[in-house]
């Protein structure tokens, strides 16, 4: 298998190759002047780094090379690589105050953004490391999807909790944790609607899925990760600042990061949510996935 900083490097392939690739092109060469400047504010915003943070990025770097009168492209290079590491880890982590003996994580997310496959990547991680998994089908507004989550965890290995559709999604999350509890259940991921049908409000279903958690796990849920889709870009930042706003979101699962050549997305995320990215999909199979490591991140855009 893959290490961690090998699987995050492949996965930033045609990130690497477009416009970081030009990046390290223009200041690996170059005298810093002020065509250089304007060159790199245009390749990050390309890059989908972010306008805001963009902007903000360059000023500080600006600042940085005129406090001690660097003229080669090159130092500047690593000077970037350091504020870029220093956006990815801004957010600290706050850890549980004690590990529960059920730890129930919610996925959120819209359709088509690689949840259920990042659910099943997920499971398989913690099964891998010994800890006993369960799956909750709480999206039972879409038949396909209990089907999909269902044939997922058998390929995984791991029992679904799911009622049919339609059915309401807090009284599978109840079953789900009791179906836990009794099993000797070490970890709990409940996927959940990504869209509902007009006459219910998406954000309150969520919050009344968070409510039987909490009332029925101490502290649960005590990850709620948004599964975003790497390649839709700013929409994917888009998506986040709504869920944002309705879900107390505590991490980011980036799906299909390798089939984006805009990568600097991860910065625009980090820097205008303040959510921290937990994990990435890195490719199409079950162990394609791995945790957001930024120093690795930063070190695969240059490589």
């Amino acid at each position: 298998m893959l290490g961690r900083s090998k699987k995050i490097s492949q996965s930033l392939s045609r990130t690497r190759r477009s416009f970081f690739g030009r990046v390290t092109e223009l200041l690996g060469v170059s005298e810093v002047t002020d065509e250089l400047w304007e060159e790199l504010e245009e390749l990050l915003i390309q890059a989908d780094v972010g306008v805001k943070t963009t902007v903000e990025l360059v000023e500080r770097l600006q600042e940085q090379v005129s406090g001690v009168s660097i003229r080669d492209a090159e130092a500047v290079k690593e000077i970037l690589k350091r504020e870029l590491i220093d956006i990815l880890n801004s957010k600290v982590r706050d850890p549980i105050e004690a590990p529960p003996l059920l730890t129930v994580i919610l996925i959120v997310g819209v359709n088509g953004s690689g949840k259920t496959t990042s659910i099943a990547k997920l499971a398989k991680y913690y099964k891998d490391q010994g800890r006993k998994v369960i799956l909750g089908a709480a999206d039972t507004f879409r038949a396909a999807a209990i089907d999909q989550l269902k044939i997922w965890g058998k390929r995984v290995g791991v029992d679904v909790i799911a009622h049919q559709p339609q059915a309401d999604p807090g009284a599978v999350v109840y079953d789900a944790i009791q179906a836990g509890h009794s099993r000797g259940t070490d970890v709990l991921i409940i996927d959940t609607a990504g869209r509902l049908h007009t006459k219910y409000n998406l954000m309150q279903e969520l919050k009344k899925v968070r409510g039987v958690a909490a009332k029925n796990v101490h502290r649960a849920p005590h990850e709620t990760l948004l599964v975003l889709d790497a390649t839709t870009g700013q929409n994917a930042l888009a998506q986040a600042q709504h869920f944002k706003e309705a879900v107390d979101i505590t991490g980011i699962f980036l799906a299909k990061l390798d089939g984006t050549a805009k990568g600097g997305i991860v910065f625009a995320i980090a820097k205008e949510l303040g959510v921290p990215i937990r994990w990435i999909g890195t490719g199409e199979g079950l162990d394609d996935l791995a945790e957001f490591d930024a120093e690795a991140f930063v070190e695969g855009l240059f490589e």
